[in-house]
C-alpha cells in the first residue's frame, strides 16, 4: 500500500523508531525522525573509548539474537547489514563452572523438543535426578498459555517449583537462559514472558534458539547503517534534537523541540521550535512517553510508567595481555559471572593494544538483585570481585596481566518484566487519534529484546498506515 500526502513524526531513534520510520517511508509517507542523542540505535549501540594511540569501539551491551528473531533479522536485511552478523549453525552454549569440566547445551538434529533432550540428560552441572526432572518441566512449559492474564500474573519461579525444579536446577539451568533474556531471576519474572522465551526459542522449533551476534560494533549496524538507510528512504533524520512536548492540534500534532525547560508551557514555544505533523509514533522509553505526551494518551492513571518500572544491566570490560577465552562466549554457573563474551575483533582491539591481547566483556543482567546490588557497586569493588571470578572460570586468566578494566551501566536497560507487567504495557494505538506507541516495553508479547523493539515499530507503523489508508480511501 502506498499512501502519499501525510507527514509522520517519529520520536526516538532506537530500533523501534528506526523500524517505524522506514516502514512509513517505504509506504510513501513523509517522515521526520527525532532523536535526542547524537547517534541512532538507542540502547543497542556503541561508543568510542579513547587511548593514547587510538580508540576502542565499545558496545553498550552484549546484545545477541536468536534465529527466531525474524523481525530483527529482517531489519538487518533492510539496513543492508545482514552480512555483518554471525548466526550459529546449531545452538551451542558452553557452560563453565569454577573447578569443574565445562558442559555444553547443544542441540541435535532431532525435531523439537527432542533436540535438547540429550544435552539436558548429559548436563553435568546438575545431579541425574534433577536432569530427569528438567525434561518433564520443559514439556509442561511447552503447553503453558502465554497469552492468558493468569499466566502473566504468576511468577516463573513459582511455576518451576510447582513442577519439581530444585533451587540448583533453577540457578544452573533455567536462570542461565532466563536472566539474560528476561533481565530478571525466575522468582521475579512473569511466567508469560518466560514461556514466550522458552517456547519460541527452545521448545517449538529446533533451529529457533541458534544464537547470533554482530561481528562489527553495534554502532555501525544500528547507527551508521540505519542513518544511511533512513536518509536513502527520504526520512528527515534529526539527531541531537530533544522533543519536549507532543500535543494534539486540530491540524494534527505539534512537536515542540528545543533546549528550554521541560516544564515550560508548550503554548509559549517559539514558532521555529514547533513542527506540525499529521501522525505521531512515540518510540521513547515509558518515562519519557509519560512526560512528553498528554495524560489522556494512556488508559492508565498518571504514574503508570513508574509502576511498570525498569531493571539495570551492568557490563564489566577487561582487556588481558593474552588470550583467555577460546570461544565467542561462555555462560557461567556457580559464579558471580553470568555470560562472558570475546569482543576482541568487534572492538578493533588491535588498533590500540599489542598483538595477542584479548578483550572480554561480562554481561550482568538483573543488576538490581538485592543479593548482589551490582548496579550500585563501585568500580573498585567490582574489580575485586570480577577478576578472581574470571580467573576461576577461565584458567588462562590466572596468569594473564590486566591491561584495562572498566564498567558500563544501563540503569534503565529494560522494563521490569515482573508478574502482572503485561497489564501495564499498552498496544500500538494510543487513546488519542493520530498517536501510535512503539518500544520494547509496549505490548509485543515479547520481553525487552531487540526483537521486541523491532516488532513494536512494525506494529505501530502498520496501525498508522491502516488509518492513513482508510482516510485516503474515504477521500477518494
Amino acid at each position: 500500500m502506498i499512501v502519499r500526502g501525510l507527514r509522520v513524526g517519529v520520536v526516538g531513534g532506537g530500533l523501534a523508531g528506526i523500524t517505524a520510520a522506514l516502514r512509513c517511508a517505504d509506504a510513501g509517507l513523509g517522515v521526520v525522525l527525532f532523536e535526542g542523542r547524537a547517534r541512532l540505535g538507542g540502547l543497542a549501540t556503541s561508543f568510542p573509548r579513547a587511548y593514547e594511540h587510538g580508540e576502542l569501539d565499545v558496545d553498550n551491551g552484549q546484545h545477541v539474537f536468536l534465529r527466531c528473531c525474524t523481525s530483527y533479522r529482517g531489519l538487518l536485511s533492510r539496513l543492508g547489514v545482514a552480512g555483518e552478523v554471525r548466526l550459529q549453525d546449531r545452538l551451542d552454549i558452553p557452560v563453565h563452572a569454577p573447578g569443574a569440566p565445562p558442559a555444553r547445551l547443544r542441540r541435535t538434529g532431532l525435531p523439537a523438543p527432542l533436540h535438547l533432550a540429550g544435552a539436558l540428560l548429559r548436563y553435568r552441572h546438575l545431579p541425574l535426578p534433577d536432569r530427569l526432572r528438567l525434561v518433564g518441566a520443559a514439556l509442561a512449559l511447552r503447553g503453558v498459555d502465554r497469552t492468558a492474564p493468569a499466566t502473566d500474573a504468576r511468577s516463573f519461579g513459582e511455576w518451576l517449583a510447582a513442577h519439581g525444579q530444585s533451587a540448583p536446577a533453577v540457578e544452573r539451568l533455567w536462570d542461565l537462559v532466563g536472566i539474560a533474556t528476561l533481565n530478571a531471576r525466575a522468582e521475579r519474572a512473569s511466567l508469560a514472558l518466560a514461556a514466550t522465551v522458552f517456547q519460541l526459542g527452545l521448545l517449538t522449533d529446533a533451529a529457533a534458539g541458534d544464537i547470533g551476534w554482530a561481528t562489527v560494533p553495534l554502532g555501525r549496524i544500528h547507527g551508521v547503517a540505519a542513518f544511511s538507510a533512513l536518509r536513502a528512504a527520504g526520512v528527515d533524520v534529526r539527531t541531537s534534537t530533544k522533543v519536549r512536548r507532543l500535543r494534539p492540534d486540530r491540524a494534527g500534532w505539534r512537536v515542540q523541540v528545543g533546549s528550554g525547560p521541560e516544564e515550560a508551557d508548550p503554548r509559549e514555544a517559539a514558532e521555529e521550535d514547533t513542527l506540525m505533523v499529521d501522525r505521531i509514533v512515540s518510540a521513547v522509553p515509558p518515562t519519557a512517553a509519560e512526560r512528553v505526551l498528554p495524560p489522556e494518551a494512556f488508559a492508565r492513571a498518571p504514574g503508570w510508567a513508574a509502576e511498570l518500572g525498569s531493571t539495570p544491566i551492568v557490563n564489566v570490560h577487561v582487556v588481558y595481555d593474552r588470550r583467555v577465552l577460546d570461544a565467542p562466549f561462555v555462560a557461567a554457573v556457580d559464579s558471580p559471572l553470568q555470560w562472558v563474551f570475546d569482543r576482541t575483533e568487534q572492538s578493533g582491539l588491535r588498533r590500540v593494544f599489542p598483538e595477542g591481547a584479548q578483550y572480554v566483556a561480562v554481561s550482568l543482567s538483573a543488576a538490581d538483585d538485592p543479593a548482589v546490588d551490582l548496579a550500585g557497586t563501585p568500580v573498585a569493588r567490582l574489580r575485586e570481585r570480577m577478576l578472581p571470578a574470571l580467573a576461576a572460570l577461565l584458567p588462562a586468566a590466572h596468569d594473564a596481566r590486566v591491561l584495562d578494566f572498566f564498567v558500563t551501566r544501563e540503569p534503565h536497560a529494560t522494563f521490569r518484566g515482573a508478574p502482572g507487567s503485561g497489564a501495564l504495557r499498552p498496544g500500538p494505538v494510543a487513546e488519542l487519534p493520530g498517536l501510535f506507541l512503539a518500544g520494547a516495553w509496549t505490548a509485543t508479547g515479547w520481553p525487552a529484546t531487540m526483537e521486541g523493539a523491532v516488532r513494536s515499530g512494525e506494529s505501530a507503523a502498520d496501525a498508522l498506515l491502516a488509518t492513513a489508508g482508510a482516510r485516503a480511501g474515504a477521500a477518494a
